[in-house]
């Protein structure tokens, strides 16, 4: 466990940026039971505010390995990276692994990174390229999610969404706080959903019928916008 917290903080040095305390590796501590990371949101960018993806990726990386998942050969190579051009990766980003996508036969995984705290955004699935929309569900292997869709509002009042999201606004609010081994599916076609990482990040497996890009659909415009390369 010792280690795990060396790579870690080796990892993330220059990213991190420490609340004043004794111990100055205390926010890596696995055995603190509000054990909580902060990063340092310039970090990712150069001086003229471009998104720097290898560093994306190196923050990934040793969030895989703090919670001991494998590393497979390839991983980093394959490791898809996006701030969505918000300019704010450390609140609002994604790292996705496609392990498979199968359009013929109808089945895709791929695991989802999320960072200490980080949101992926608001965002639903329609029809598109003959595909069926995608239903899905996601099983949390390490850390902890706040997944959120439709239905009855329960978000915890501690949850807070960044501004660079519709003004920190979100359309769908019932939430299942779900960690190791929990699975949680999509609650219907179409439905809008979106996940905050808890403070020690998220590791999240996702199964779907089919992933298809360019029908993906954003509830912040600017986002979506981003998304479609528009």
């Amino acid at each position: 466990m010792r280690g795990r917290v060396g790579v870690f903080a080796l990892a993330l040095a220059g990213m991190l940026v420490f609340a004043g305390c004794t111990c100055p590796w205390r926010n890596l501590c696995p055995f603190a039971k509000t054990a909580r990371i902060h990063l340092d949101n310039a970090y990712f960018y150069d001086a003229q505010g471009k998104f720097l993806p290898e560093r994306a990726k190196d923050a990934y990386v040793a969030l895989m390995k703090f919670h001991g998942y494998p590393v497979y050969n390839e991983m980093r190579e394959k490791l898809w990276v996006s701030d969505y051009g918000t300019g704010q990766f450390a609140r609002l980003g994604l790292g996705a692994r496609m392990w498979m996508n199968n359009e013929k036969d109808r089945y895709m995984l791929m695991d989802v990174f999320l960072l200490p705290n980080q949101m992926l955004a608001e965002h639903w699935h329609e029809k598109g390229d003959a595909n069926p929309a995608k239903l899905e569900g996601w099983l949390v292997r390490y850390g902890l999610s706040h997944v959120v869709g439709e239905g009855e509002d329960n978000l915890g009042k501690d949850i807070v969404i960044p501004k660079c999201h519709c003004n920190g606004t979100v359309t769908v609010r019932h939430e299942t706080v779900a960690g190791p081994g929990a699975f949680v599916p999509l609650s219907k076609e179409g439905a809008r959903h979106w996940q905050l990482a808890g403070p020690q990040g998220a590791i999240i497996t996702e199964v779907a019928n089919v992933h298809t890009d360019s029908a993906v659909r954003h509830s912040d415009k600017a986002i979506n916008d981003a998304f479609l390369g528009k």
